[in-house]
Protein backbone atom coordinates (compact mmCIF):
# COMPACT_ATOMS: atom_id res chain seq x y z
CA UNK A 1 0.00 0.00 0.00
CA UNK A 2 1.21 3.53 -0.71
CA UNK A 3 0.11 7.27 0.58
CA UNK A 4 1.63 10.24 0.47
CA UNK A 5 -0.16 11.76 2.93
CA UNK A 6 -2.95 12.21 5.41
CA UNK A 7 -6.10 10.55 3.85
CA UNK A 8 -8.93 12.87 1.82
CA UNK A 9 -11.87 13.14 4.20
CA UNK A 10 -14.35 10.10 4.29
CA UNK A 11 -16.91 11.18 6.46
CA UNK A 12 -20.18 10.10 5.07
CA UNK A 13 -22.43 13.47 3.99
CA UNK A 14 -26.32 13.62 4.33
CA UNK A 15 -26.77 13.68 0.74
CA UNK A 16 -28.65 10.46 -1.12
CA UNK A 17 -26.72 7.98 -2.36
CA UNK A 18 -24.99 8.08 -6.30
CA UNK A 19 -23.81 6.53 -8.87
CA UNK A 20 -20.37 7.50 -6.31
CA UNK A 21 -21.54 4.24 -4.41
CA UNK A 22 -20.41 1.76 -7.54
CA UNK A 23 -16.53 2.74 -6.55
CA UNK A 24 -14.85 0.47 -4.22
CA UNK A 25 -12.41 2.94 -2.45
CA UNK A 26 -9.13 1.11 0.25
CA UNK A 27 -7.86 4.01 2.12
CA UNK A 28 -5.19 3.29 4.53
CA UNK A 29 -5.77 5.16 7.69
CA UNK A 30 -2.08 4.00 8.53
CA UNK A 31 0.84 1.64 7.36
CA UNK A 32 0.57 3.22 3.95
CA UNK A 33 4.29 3.96 2.54
CA UNK A 34 5.20 3.44 6.42
CA UNK A 35 5.80 0.27 8.59
CA UNK A 36 2.94 0.66 11.64
CA UNK A 37 -0.61 1.38 12.56
CA UNK A 38 -2.34 -0.49 9.89
CA UNK A 39 -5.23 0.61 9.61
CA UNK A 40 -7.48 0.52 6.05
CA UNK A 41 -10.60 1.56 5.17
CA UNK A 42 -12.83 0.18 2.50
CA UNK A 43 -15.99 1.63 1.32
CA UNK A 44 -18.29 -0.15 -1.41
CA UNK A 45 -22.31 -0.02 -2.36
CA UNK A 46 -23.30 1.94 0.61
CA UNK A 47 -21.05 -0.85 2.93
CA UNK A 48 -18.21 0.21 4.95
CA UNK A 49 -15.31 -2.01 6.53
CA UNK A 50 -12.14 -1.28 9.01
CA UNK A 51 -9.29 -3.52 8.36
CA UNK A 52 -7.20 -3.47 11.50
CA UNK A 53 -6.91 -1.02 14.17
CA UNK A 54 -3.27 -0.56 15.25
CA UNK A 55 -0.77 2.02 16.82
CA UNK A 56 2.60 3.45 15.19
CA UNK A 57 5.51 1.93 17.69
CA UNK A 58 7.45 5.24 17.25
CA UNK A 59 5.36 7.76 18.54
CA UNK A 60 3.01 8.24 21.71
CA UNK A 61 -0.27 9.75 22.05
CA UNK A 62 -2.51 10.47 19.81
CA UNK A 63 -0.14 10.71 17.29
CA UNK A 64 0.54 6.90 17.29
CA UNK A 65 -3.39 6.58 16.30
CA UNK A 66 -4.20 5.78 12.96
CA UNK A 67 -6.02 8.64 11.08
CA UNK A 68 -9.55 7.82 12.24
CA UNK A 69 -10.41 12.33 12.42
CA UNK A 70 -10.97 11.51 8.14
CA UNK A 71 -13.72 9.19 8.86
CA UNK A 72 -17.10 9.28 10.57
CA UNK A 73 -16.63 5.88 12.44
CA UNK A 74 -20.81 5.73 13.11
CA UNK A 75 -20.90 4.88 9.41
CA UNK A 76 -18.48 1.51 9.88
CA UNK A 77 -20.28 -1.55 9.37
CA UNK A 78 -18.03 -3.87 10.97
CA UNK A 79 -14.48 -4.00 11.88
CA UNK A 80 -12.06 -7.04 11.33
CA UNK A 81 -8.59 -7.37 13.25
CA UNK A 82 -6.15 -9.88 11.62
CA UNK A 83 -3.89 -10.54 14.90
CA UNK A 84 -2.81 -9.19 18.01
CA UNK A 85 0.26 -7.35 17.29
CA UNK A 86 0.29 -3.74 18.76
CA UNK A 87 1.03 -2.70 15.25
CA UNK A 88 -2.27 -4.65 14.09
CA UNK A 89 -4.52 -4.22 17.20
CA UNK A 90 -3.45 -1.70 19.58
CA UNK A 91 -5.58 1.11 19.40
CA UNK A 92 -9.10 -0.88 19.40
CA UNK A 93 -9.78 -0.20 22.94
CA UNK A 94 -9.64 3.48 22.10
CA UNK A 95 -11.50 3.33 18.85
CA UNK A 96 -14.09 1.11 20.67
CA UNK A 97 -14.46 3.32 23.82
CA UNK A 98 -13.52 6.79 22.55
CA UNK A 99 -15.21 6.75 18.83
CA UNK A 100 -18.75 6.83 17.81
CA UNK A 101 -18.29 3.46 16.44
CA UNK A 102 -21.09 1.16 17.49
CA UNK A 103 -20.85 -1.88 14.98
CA UNK A 104 -19.18 -5.31 15.62
CA UNK A 105 -15.72 -6.32 15.93
CA UNK A 106 -14.69 -9.92 14.77
CA UNK A 107 -11.74 -11.55 15.56
CA UNK A 108 -10.16 -15.29 15.78
CA UNK A 109 -10.48 -17.06 19.75
CA UNK A 110 -6.59 -17.07 19.97
CA UNK A 111 -6.29 -13.42 18.73
CA UNK A 112 -8.60 -12.12 21.52
CA UNK A 113 -7.51 -14.19 24.21
CA UNK A 114 -3.69 -12.31 23.28
CA UNK A 115 -5.13 -9.48 22.92
CA UNK A 116 -5.81 -8.61 25.98
CA UNK A 117 -2.85 -9.74 27.50
CA UNK A 118 -0.71 -7.83 24.92
CA UNK A 119 -2.31 -4.85 25.82
CA UNK A 120 -2.44 -4.66 29.66
CA UNK A 121 1.14 -5.19 29.05
CA UNK A 122 1.81 -2.17 26.45
CA UNK A 123 -0.41 0.41 29.05
CA UNK A 124 1.91 -0.56 32.45
CA UNK A 125 5.13 -0.43 30.59
CA UNK A 126 3.87 2.66 28.59
CA UNK A 127 6.49 5.80 29.65
CA UNK A 128 4.18 8.25 28.71
CA UNK A 129 2.06 10.96 30.91
CA UNK A 130 -1.64 10.27 32.18
CA UNK A 131 -2.42 12.83 30.13
CA UNK A 132 -1.23 11.04 26.59
CA UNK A 133 -2.39 7.77 27.69
CA UNK A 134 -4.69 6.57 25.17
CA UNK A 135 -6.70 4.15 27.22
CA UNK A 136 -6.44 2.04 30.64
CA UNK A 137 -7.09 -1.21 31.90
CA UNK A 138 -10.82 -0.45 32.56
CA UNK A 139 -11.08 0.35 28.89
CA UNK A 140 -9.42 -2.88 27.59
CA UNK A 141 -11.99 -4.76 29.50
CA UNK A 142 -14.82 -3.06 28.68
CA UNK A 143 -13.63 -3.64 24.57
CA UNK A 144 -13.47 -7.05 25.36
CA UNK A 145 -16.77 -7.36 26.24
CA UNK A 146 -17.51 -5.78 22.49
CA UNK A 147 -15.28 -8.42 20.52
CA UNK A 148 -17.06 -11.28 18.79
CA UNK A 149 -15.18 -14.52 17.97
CA UNK A 150 -14.95 -15.83 14.42
CA UNK A 151 -13.50 -18.79 13.51
CA UNK A 152 -11.50 -19.99 10.32
CA UNK A 153 -13.60 -20.98 7.27
CA UNK A 154 -16.63 -19.74 9.11
CA UNK A 155 -18.60 -17.38 6.96
CA UNK A 156 -20.45 -14.78 8.97
CA UNK A 157 -22.77 -12.02 7.31
CA UNK A 158 -23.50 -8.14 8.57
CA UNK A 159 -25.37 -5.63 6.95
CA UNK A 160 -25.19 -7.40 3.57
CA UNK A 161 -21.20 -7.99 3.74
CA UNK A 162 -20.07 -11.63 3.85
CA UNK A 163 -16.00 -12.28 5.31
CA UNK A 164 -14.73 -15.51 6.58
CA UNK A 165 -11.42 -16.05 7.03
CA UNK A 166 -8.66 -18.12 6.50
CA UNK A 167 -5.12 -19.09 8.51
CA UNK A 168 -2.58 -16.83 7.91
CA UNK A 169 0.71 -18.28 9.60
CA UNK A 170 3.20 -15.17 10.93
CA UNK A 171 1.85 -16.09 14.80
CA UNK A 172 -0.86 -18.04 16.67
CA UNK A 173 -4.84 -16.54 15.82
CA UNK A 174 -3.39 -14.42 12.91
CA UNK A 175 -5.72 -15.02 9.97
CA UNK A 176 -6.89 -13.19 6.70
CA UNK A 177 -10.06 -12.00 5.43
CA UNK A 178 -11.90 -12.88 2.60
CA UNK A 179 -15.17 -9.93 2.01
CA UNK A 180 -17.59 -10.61 0.00
CA UNK A 181 -19.82 -7.30 -0.80
CA UNK A 182 -22.70 -7.42 -3.90
CA UNK A 183 -20.55 -10.31 -5.28
CA UNK A 184 -16.74 -8.38 -5.75
CA UNK A 185 -14.50 -10.31 -3.28
CA UNK A 186 -11.82 -8.76 -1.20
CA UNK A 187 -8.77 -10.61 0.81
CA UNK A 188 -6.99 -8.67 3.38
CA UNK A 189 -4.09 -10.21 4.85
CA UNK A 190 -2.03 -8.80 7.39
CA UNK A 191 0.83 -10.11 8.35
CA UNK A 192 1.41 -13.83 7.00
CA UNK A 193 3.78 -16.49 6.50
CA UNK A 194 3.48 -19.69 4.00
CA UNK A 195 6.39 -21.18 5.76
CA UNK A 196 6.28 -24.07 7.54
CA UNK A 197 6.38 -24.84 11.32
CA UNK A 198 5.96 -27.03 13.93
CA UNK A 199 4.11 -24.60 15.69
CA UNK A 200 1.66 -22.97 12.86
CA UNK A 201 0.44 -23.73 9.87
CA UNK A 202 1.37 -21.26 6.66
CA UNK A 203 -0.88 -19.09 5.34
CA UNK A 204 -3.51 -20.81 2.91
CA UNK A 205 -4.01 -20.49 -0.44
CA UNK A 206 -7.44 -19.43 -0.62
CA UNK A 207 -10.51 -21.54 -2.51
CA UNK A 208 -11.82 -18.71 -4.02
CA UNK A 209 -10.13 -16.15 -5.96
CA UNK A 210 -10.61 -12.25 -4.73
CA UNK A 211 -10.53 -9.39 -6.99
CA UNK A 212 -8.91 -7.37 -5.06
CA UNK A 213 -5.80 -8.22 -2.72
CA UNK A 214 -4.38 -5.81 -0.41
CA UNK A 215 -0.97 -7.42 0.88
CA UNK A 216 1.12 -6.68 3.91
CA UNK A 217 3.60 -5.97 2.02
CA UNK A 218 6.69 -4.42 4.46
CA UNK A 219 8.85 -7.38 3.78
CA UNK A 220 7.19 -8.50 0.39
CA UNK A 221 9.83 -7.66 -1.77
CA UNK A 222 12.05 -10.26 0.22
CA UNK A 223 10.21 -12.90 -1.03
CA UNK A 224 11.43 -13.09 -4.75
CA UNK A 225 15.41 -14.09 -5.04
CA UNK A 226 16.96 -12.27 -7.94
CA UNK A 227 18.50 -16.31 -8.69
CA UNK A 228 14.51 -17.31 -9.19
CA UNK A 229 14.01 -14.62 -11.15
CA UNK A 230 15.40 -14.93 -14.66
CA UNK A 231 13.56 -17.39 -16.06
CA UNK A 232 13.59 -18.88 -19.71
CA UNK A 233 9.93 -18.24 -20.01
CA UNK A 234 8.13 -15.01 -20.86
CA UNK A 235 7.94 -13.04 -17.61
CA UNK A 236 6.37 -9.82 -16.51
CA UNK A 237 7.19 -7.44 -13.42
CA UNK A 238 4.82 -4.50 -12.25
CA UNK A 239 7.25 -1.82 -11.52
CA UNK A 240 6.84 -0.66 -7.75
CA UNK A 241 7.69 1.66 -7.32
CA UNK A 242 6.62 3.26 -10.55
CA UNK A 243 9.88 5.33 -11.35
CA UNK A 244 12.38 2.22 -11.75
CA UNK A 245 14.76 4.56 -9.44
CA UNK A 246 15.52 1.34 -7.03
CA UNK A 247 14.43 -1.71 -5.55
CA UNK A 248 14.06 -5.23 -6.73
CA UNK A 249 12.31 -3.74 -10.08
CA UNK A 250 15.01 -1.89 -10.85
CA UNK A 251 17.16 -4.99 -10.70
CA UNK A 252 15.06 -7.09 -12.47
CA UNK A 253 14.43 -4.59 -15.31
CA UNK A 254 18.50 -4.25 -15.73
CA UNK A 255 18.60 -8.12 -15.97
CA UNK A 256 15.48 -8.33 -18.36
CA UNK A 257 15.71 -4.91 -20.24
CA UNK A 258 17.58 -6.42 -23.22
CA UNK A 259 15.05 -9.93 -23.40
CA UNK A 260 12.07 -9.48 -26.04
CA UNK A 261 10.86 -11.67 -24.14
CA UNK A 262 10.13 -9.89 -20.83
CA UNK A 263 7.98 -7.15 -20.13
CA UNK A 264 8.22 -4.04 -17.56
CA UNK A 265 4.43 -2.84 -16.93
CA UNK A 266 4.25 1.13 -15.13
CA UNK A 267 1.38 0.89 -13.34
CA UNK A 268 1.00 4.94 -12.81
CA UNK A 269 2.17 8.36 -13.11
CA UNK A 270 5.58 8.98 -13.35
CA UNK A 271 8.28 11.98 -12.75
CA UNK A 272 10.82 13.67 -15.12
CA UNK A 273 13.94 12.43 -14.74
CA UNK A 274 13.52 8.92 -13.97
CA UNK A 275 14.05 5.30 -15.40
CA UNK A 276 10.23 4.76 -15.71
CA UNK A 277 9.61 8.16 -17.83
CA UNK A 278 12.77 7.69 -19.88
CA UNK A 279 11.22 3.93 -21.09
CA UNK A 280 8.38 5.34 -21.99
CA UNK A 281 9.83 7.49 -24.59
CA UNK A 282 11.39 3.82 -26.31
CA UNK A 283 14.63 4.91 -25.99
CA UNK A 284 17.00 2.36 -27.80
CA UNK A 285 19.22 2.30 -25.02
CA UNK A 286 19.40 2.87 -21.63
CA UNK A 287 22.27 3.14 -18.83
CA UNK A 288 22.02 0.90 -15.77
CA UNK A 289 23.04 2.00 -12.50
CA UNK A 290 26.60 1.05 -12.72
CA UNK A 291 26.71 3.53 -15.30
CA UNK A 292 27.00 0.76 -17.97
CA UNK A 293 24.85 1.49 -21.28
CA UNK A 294 22.46 -1.70 -22.07
CA UNK A 295 20.19 -1.83 -25.27
CA UNK A 296 16.53 -1.94 -24.89
CA UNK A 297 14.65 -4.16 -26.75
CA UNK A 298 11.14 -3.39 -25.46
CA UNK A 299 7.84 -2.92 -27.25
CA UNK A 300 5.29 -0.84 -27.07
CA UNK A 301 2.09 -2.82 -25.67
CA UNK A 302 -1.73 -1.35 -24.65
CA UNK A 303 -3.42 -2.34 -21.48
CA UNK A 304 -7.07 -1.98 -21.49
CA UNK A 305 -9.08 -2.77 -17.94
CA UNK A 306 -12.66 -2.70 -17.38
CA UNK A 307 -14.29 -3.47 -13.95
CA UNK A 308 -17.28 -5.66 -15.06
CA UNK A 309 -17.11 -9.21 -15.39
CA UNK A 310 -18.05 -10.69 -18.52
CA UNK A 311 -19.32 -14.18 -18.16
CA UNK A 312 -20.72 -14.61 -21.41
CA UNK A 313 -18.60 -15.66 -24.66
CA UNK A 314 -20.58 -12.94 -26.20
CA UNK A 315 -22.16 -9.71 -25.55
CA UNK A 316 -26.33 -10.28 -26.54
CA UNK A 317 -27.64 -8.48 -29.15
CA UNK A 318 -31.05 -6.87 -27.89
CA UNK A 319 -33.95 -9.40 -28.01
CA UNK A 320 -31.83 -12.85 -28.28
CA UNK A 321 -32.83 -15.72 -25.68
CA UNK A 322 -30.22 -15.57 -22.69
CA UNK A 323 -29.96 -19.14 -20.99
CA UNK A 324 -28.81 -19.84 -17.82
CA UNK A 325 -28.66 -19.91 -14.07
CA UNK A 326 -30.05 -16.80 -12.40
CA UNK A 327 -28.23 -15.68 -9.59
CA UNK A 328 -29.26 -13.35 -6.81
CA UNK A 329 -26.69 -11.53 -4.52
CA UNK A 330 -27.00 -8.96 -1.91
CA UNK A 331 -27.66 -5.76 -4.69
CA UNK A 332 -27.54 -7.83 -8.30
CA UNK A 333 -28.66 -10.62 -10.10
CA UNK A 334 -26.58 -12.09 -12.68
CA UNK A 335 -27.11 -15.07 -15.14
CA UNK A 336 -24.49 -17.42 -15.51
CA UNK A 337 -23.95 -20.71 -16.94
CA UNK A 338 -23.93 -24.24 -14.36
CA UNK A 339 -20.17 -25.03 -14.65
CA UNK A 340 -19.64 -21.40 -13.94
CA UNK A 341 -20.70 -21.16 -10.84
CA UNK A 342 -18.09 -22.28 -8.75
CA UNK A 343 -16.08 -19.82 -9.64
CA UNK A 344 -18.07 -16.43 -9.78
CA UNK A 345 -19.77 -17.32 -6.74
CA UNK A 346 -19.60 -19.90 -3.53
CA UNK A 347 -22.18 -21.85 -4.97
CA UNK A 348 -21.70 -25.30 -6.59
CA UNK A 349 -24.33 -27.75 -8.83
CA UNK A 350 -25.28 -31.71 -7.80
CA UNK A 351 -26.82 -34.03 -10.30
CA UNK A 352 -29.94 -35.93 -8.93
CA UNK A 353 -30.05 -39.76 -10.72
CA UNK A 354 -34.02 -41.13 -9.93
CA UNK A 355 -34.98 -44.02 -10.04
CA UNK A 356 -38.84 -45.42 -9.97
CA UNK A 357 -40.35 -48.77 -10.17
CA UNK A 358 -43.89 -49.45 -12.02
CA UNK A 359 -45.69 -52.65 -11.60
CA UNK A 360 -46.42 -53.81 -15.17
CA UNK A 361 -47.49 -57.40 -16.30
CA UNK A 362 -47.61 -57.37 -20.46
CA UNK A 363 -44.93 -57.79 -23.18
CA UNK A 364 -42.00 -55.42 -22.63
CA UNK A 365 -41.89 -55.14 -26.30
CA UNK A 366 -45.18 -53.33 -26.30
CA UNK A 367 -43.99 -50.43 -24.28
CA UNK A 368 -41.13 -49.81 -27.25
CA UNK A 369 -43.83 -50.01 -29.78
CA UNK A 370 -45.98 -47.64 -28.37
CA UNK A 371 -43.41 -45.22 -27.28
CA UNK A 372 -41.78 -45.17 -30.89
CA UNK A 373 -45.47 -44.50 -32.37
CA UNK A 374 -45.69 -41.51 -30.14
CA UNK A 375 -41.41 -40.30 -30.14
CA UNK A 376 -38.90 -39.85 -32.44
CA UNK A 377 -36.11 -40.94 -30.55
CA UNK A 378 -36.51 -44.55 -28.89
CA UNK A 379 -33.37 -46.82 -28.96
CA UNK A 380 -32.87 -50.48 -27.90
CA UNK A 381 -29.39 -50.80 -25.94
CA UNK A 382 -27.38 -53.55 -25.79
CA UNK A 383 -28.03 -56.08 -23.00
CA UNK A 384 -24.14 -56.70 -22.14
CA UNK A 385 -24.51 -52.44 -21.93
CA UNK A 386 -27.99 -52.50 -19.85
CA UNK A 387 -27.60 -55.79 -18.37
CA UNK A 388 -31.29 -56.75 -20.02
CA UNK A 389 -34.31 -55.67 -22.26
CA UNK A 390 -33.92 -52.11 -21.74
CA UNK A 391 -34.51 -49.23 -24.56
CA UNK A 392 -33.80 -45.14 -24.22
CA UNK A 393 -35.94 -42.69 -24.73
CA UNK A 394 -34.93 -39.03 -25.89
CA UNK A 395 -31.42 -39.47 -24.53
CA UNK A 396 -32.59 -38.93 -21.26
CA UNK A 397 -34.36 -42.24 -19.84
CA UNK A 398 -33.66 -45.30 -19.65
CA UNK A 399 -36.37 -47.68 -19.22
CA UNK A 400 -35.27 -51.52 -18.12
CA UNK A 401 -37.20 -54.87 -17.76
CA UNK A 402 -36.98 -55.66 -14.14
CA UNK A 403 -39.44 -59.08 -13.61
CA UNK A 404 -42.52 -60.42 -15.05
CA UNK A 405 -44.14 -57.49 -13.41
CA UNK A 406 -42.14 -54.73 -12.92
CA UNK A 407 -40.13 -52.32 -15.21
CA UNK A 408 -37.75 -49.46 -13.84
CA UNK A 409 -37.33 -45.90 -15.48
CA UNK A 410 -34.28 -44.22 -14.89
CA UNK A 411 -33.07 -40.53 -15.81
CA UNK A 412 -30.63 -37.82 -14.62
CA UNK A 413 -33.06 -34.77 -13.17
CA UNK A 414 -33.98 -31.57 -14.97
CA UNK A 415 -37.14 -30.47 -16.37
CA UNK A 416 -36.79 -31.78 -19.73
CA UNK A 417 -36.03 -34.87 -18.33
CA UNK A 418 -38.55 -34.60 -15.61
CA UNK A 419 -41.20 -33.78 -18.11
CA UNK A 420 -40.11 -36.88 -20.53
CA UNK A 421 -40.54 -39.56 -17.23
CA UNK A 422 -44.08 -38.17 -16.48
CA UNK A 423 -44.51 -38.80 -19.90
CA UNK A 424 -43.48 -42.05 -20.26
CA UNK A 425 -44.97 -42.99 -16.80
CA UNK A 426 -48.45 -42.20 -17.54
CA UNK A 427 -48.31 -44.38 -21.00
CA UNK A 428 -47.37 -46.96 -18.90
CA UNK A 429 -50.17 -46.96 -16.43
CA UNK A 430 -52.25 -46.43 -19.30
CA UNK A 431 -51.82 -49.46 -21.21
CA UNK A 432 -51.45 -51.45 -18.17
CA UNK A 433 -55.32 -50.74 -17.60
CA UNK A 434 -56.07 -52.11 -21.74
CA UNK A 435 -54.67 -55.25 -21.11
CA UNK A 436 -57.60 -57.53 -20.89
CA UNK A 437 -57.76 -59.35 -17.46
CA UNK A 438 -58.33 -63.22 -17.67
CA UNK A 439 -60.38 -64.91 -14.75
CA UNK A 440 -60.64 -68.72 -14.76
CA UNK A 441 -64.17 -70.05 -15.15
CA UNK A 442 -63.75 -72.40 -11.80
CA UNK A 443 -62.19 -69.63 -10.30
CA UNK A 444 -65.23 -67.41 -10.60
CA UNK A 445 -67.89 -70.59 -9.59
CA UNK A 446 -66.20 -70.91 -6.30
CA UNK A 447 -66.13 -67.33 -5.42
CA UNK A 448 -69.80 -67.09 -6.16
CA UNK A 449 -70.39 -69.70 -3.89
CA UNK A 450 -68.56 -68.38 -1.20
CA UNK A 451 -70.60 -65.32 -1.65
CA UNK A 452 -74.06 -67.16 -1.57
CA UNK A 453 -72.79 -69.01 1.91
CA UNK A 454 -71.59 -65.57 3.41
CA UNK A 455 -75.13 -64.18 2.23
CA UNK A 456 -77.33 -67.17 4.10
CA UNK A 457 -75.54 -66.44 7.17
CA UNK A 458 -75.70 -62.65 7.07
CA UNK A 459 -79.75 -63.68 6.55
CA UNK A 460 -79.92 -66.10 9.67
CA UNK A 461 -78.16 -63.89 12.07
CA UNK A 462 -80.34 -61.15 11.18
CA UNK A 463 -83.82 -63.11 11.71
CA UNK A 464 -82.19 -64.90 14.74
CA UNK A 465 -81.51 -61.24 16.08
CA UNK A 466 -85.24 -60.18 15.43
CA UNK A 467 -87.10 -63.49 16.45
CA UNK A 468 -85.39 -65.35 18.59
CA UNK A 469 -83.16 -69.11 17.68
CA UNK A 470 -86.29 -70.62 18.26
CA UNK A 471 -88.42 -69.35 15.95
CA UNK A 472 -86.60 -69.46 12.74
CA UNK A 473 -85.15 -72.49 10.71
CA UNK A 474 -84.49 -73.28 7.08
CA UNK A 475 -87.63 -75.47 5.31
CA UNK A 476 -86.12 -76.40 2.08
CA UNK A 477 -83.02 -75.88 -0.13
CA UNK A 478 -82.72 -76.05 -3.89
CA UNK A 479 -79.62 -75.46 -5.82
CA UNK A 480 -78.64 -72.31 -4.37
CA UNK A 481 -81.28 -71.07 -3.51
CA UNK A 482 -83.07 -71.68 0.60
CA UNK A 483 -86.52 -71.08 2.39
CA UNK A 484 -86.34 -69.63 5.90
CA UNK A 485 -89.62 -70.43 8.39
CA UNK A 486 -90.29 -67.91 11.18
CA UNK A 487 -92.61 -68.92 13.95
CA UNK A 488 -95.78 -70.43 12.95
CA UNK A 489 -96.03 -68.80 9.63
Amino acid sequence: MASTGPPQSLKRSDTSLTREGDQLIITPLGAGNEVGRSCVYMSYKGKTILFDCGIHPAYSGMAALPYFDEIDPSTIDVLLVTHFHLDHAASLPYFLEKTTFKGPVFMTLATKAIYTLLLSDYVKVSKVSVEDMLYDEQDILRSMDKIEVIDFHQTLEVNGIRFWCYTAGHVLGAAMFMVDIAGVRVIYTGDYSREEDRHLRPAEIPQFSPDICIIESTYGVQLISLEMACPMSPSVVMASPSGLQSGLSRQLFEIWCSDKKKACVIPGNVVEGTLAKTIINEPKEVTLMNGITASLNMQSVEMYFNSEKRLAEKTPEVGETVGGLLVKKTFTYQIMAPDDLHVFSQLSTENISQRITIAYTGAFGVLEHRLKQILESVESLPDEESEGPAFRVHERLTMKYESEKHISLHWRSDPISDMVSDFVVALVLNISREIPKVVVESEEATKTEENSKKAEKVVHALLVSLLGDGEVWREWETGDKCRWKCGAS
